[in-house]
């Protein structure tokens, strides 16, 4: 055993007997839906599966085309893929009686329409509901609408007895190492042209409608993904809460050109954005990982960290895995486990604005072209190859590994370690790469390719329909949703341009609010 090890598992045993059991984790899973021929499906989101605005488990992310699939949090892995598992089965179920569309089963979008015909969320008339529509609507103005079709899986980890200063430690050591999710998990190295079409990129085309890059992971996480001229400004520090909550605080409430010249309003009195400030809300801000804590009704998420600290953290950066029925699988979900353990036990060191550079810097070379042989990264001001790193990490994960599978039973962590192991040696098994070499059966055509994978996985799901009790609970769910969509839209009292100046108040991101 390494000194690194051994200091790792001293740490692992320092923490209480209740630690590991009490670990929990839950998904966020977003998809697109798209119509049999492969383009995004321009349907309103089937009123049987219930109110997006209230519904727990099934709501839409940014387009009213876009499903977002909640579990709740879980003791166990196969537990919370289980719940992921069912409330997929419940959704194909109510689209297939309203017709033939499907998940899309990629992370980089299907066909798309021209951008102002990609609809945007729709919540009902209540002030929360036109809130969120709107705040889309400034996402649209301020990055596109192409942009956000983008889906990923969140997953969401916490361990008892960790405090915000724990969680502010692990984040550092996430975003240190986040290359090596990229680069073991990234399932997007190829995107349909119609997502690039009038942009600038940097994409080689393959075949007559696909764009790629040879050595890509995740064109998710590089420069056609989630980024921002105006974010990219930004250099939010994670070193502790009080400095984290500032970052964001000067970003929530300091004006942004270009934005002010978007305004609030058109002439025509409809909102083209919550407000002009470099993010209108928290949820913005773009990152691999960030710290969360469940929030009151009405209660901003900054409030929430400052008033209660972190409660759990947010991982964002993974790649709907095609290969898989519902995007993700136990083995990768036990990697995460370990990883986020290893992150949360290691040394921490503060970052710093140039480290902060040189890590967005790293994750944008591994996006591109994490498969590239030779490929250096920076690490503590010098470059180092990737493979290297990789192994160093790889290297002291199994003794944790071990302890995880001797606390929740089983060998499935320490399976998860040998596999990760596996495909650094061997990247012909990363997903990036199975996707580029199964394109040539599909003519080099990515849209080809994901149709049949999301027509296997959509047969698959009909094939296995919920019982009658869980679609039984899934449809009072649904009814009790829209009657709580509807107490919400008649309890208003305030105008919508109250409540938004209200909502968008500096003095709502106050722990004295």
């Amino acid at each position: 055993m390494n000194a690194s090890s051994d200091l790792l598992l001293r740490r692992l045993a320092a923490l209480p007997p209740e630690a590991l059991p009490g670990m929990r984790r839950g998904l966020e899973k977003e998809s697109l839906r798209a119509a049999p021929d492969g383009a995004l499906a321009l349907t309103p989101h089937p009123a049987a599966l219930g109110s997006p605005l209230t519904h727990p488990h099934i709501t839409t992310d940014f387009s009213e085309s876009q499903p977002e699939l909640v579990t709740g949090t879980h003791g166990s892995v196969q537990a919370c893929l289980d719940e992921l598992r069912q409330i997929h089965q419940v959704v194909y179920a109510e689209m297939a009686a309203l017709g033939d569309e499907m998940l899309w089963a990629s992370s980089m979008p299907c066909k798309l329409p021209p951008d102002e015909m990609i609809p945007l969320g729709y919540y009902g008339t209540s002030n929360v509901g036109r809130a969120k529509s709107v705040y889309r609507m400034g996402l649209g103005h301020r990055y596109g609408r192409r942009m956000q079709t983008i889906s990923g899986i969140h997953y969401n980890w916490s361990l008892p007895g960790a405090g915000s200063e724990q969680y502010f430690g692990l984040i550092r050591n996430f975003r240190r190492h986040a290359f090596l999710l990229l680069y073991l998990f990234g399932a997007s190295p190829v995107v349909c042209g119609t997502f690039v079409q009038g942009r600038q990129h940097a994409l080689q085309p393959l075949g007559s409608r696909a764009m790629y890059l040879p050595h890509a992971t995740s064109l998710r996480m590089g420069r056609l993904g989630y980024q921002s001229d105006a974010q990219s400004t930004l250099a939010v520090s994670y070193n502790g809460l009080e400095g984290y909550a500032a970052s964001l605080q000067d970003a929530l409430t300091r004006p942004w050109p270009a934005y002010e010249a978007i305004g609030i309003q058109a002439p025509s009195g409809d909102y083209n954005q919550l407000a002009v400030t470099l993010l209108q809300i928290e949820n913005e801000f773009y990152g691999t990982i960030r710290p969360k804590r469940v929030i009151e009704p009405g209660e901003r998420p900054l409030h929430a960290l400052r008033a209660r600290g972190v409660e759990y953290v947010e991982v964002r950066l993974m790649d709907l895995n095609p290969f898989l029925p519902v995007g993700i699988d136990e083995q990768t979900m036990r990697f995460l486990d370990v990883f986020l353990l290893h992150c949360l036990l290691s040394d921490s060191p503060p970052d710093s604005p140039a480290e902060i550079e040189a890590l967005k810097r790293n994750q944008h070379l591994v996006a591109e072209r994490g498969r590239e042989p030779g490929l250096k990264l920076a690490c503590g001001g010098m470059e180092v190859a990737l493979t290297d790193w990789a192994a160093q990490v790889l290297g002291e994960l199994p003794a944790l590994a071990r302890a995880l599978d001797e606390a929740l039973g089983g060998d499935g962590h320490q399976a998860a370690v040998q596999a990760a192991q596996q495909a650094l040696h061997n990247p012909a098994l990363l997903p990036s790469a199975r996707v580029l070499a199964a394109l040539p059966g599909y003519g080099d055509s990515y849209v080809a390719f994901m149709l049949d994978h999301s027509q296997q996985i959509r047969s698959l799901m009909l094939a296995q329909p919920p019982g009658a009790a869980l679609r039984q609970r899934f449809a009072e769910m649904a009814v009790k949703s829209r009657a709580q969509q509807h107490a919400i839209e008649v309890s208003d009292t305030l105008s919508f341009e109250q409540y938004r100046r209200e909502y968008t108040s500096p003095a709502r991101l106050s722990p004295q609010a």
